[in-house]
């Protein structure tokens, strides 16, 4: 099982800002595109992806026990 978190305006596309999933042994690639897949407004969209509070790769696996974050841009000033 893994956590999956989203944050900011992908929250509001995935109406939930916390879930678990049976999905591990994905690469972080395929684990996007399941998100993109489930929830409408996640294509296209530039989102970058910590695993454990980590940014990933998309080559990177995920485990069980894995907490991954969905983040979109952010900017300051």
């Amino acid at each position: 099982m893994i956590t999956l978190y989203y944050f900011a305006g992908l929250r509001d596309k995935a109406g939930v800002d916390v879930e678990q999933v049976q999905l591990t042994g994905l690469k972080v690639r395929e684990l996007l595109e399941y998100v993109s897949n489930k929830y409408e407004g996640f294509k296209g969209s530039l989102i970058h992806i910590a695993v454990n509070e980590e940014y990933a790769l998309l080559d990177d696996i995920v485990k069980d026990g894995d907490v991954v974050a969905f983040i979109p841009p952010v900017s300051g000033g």
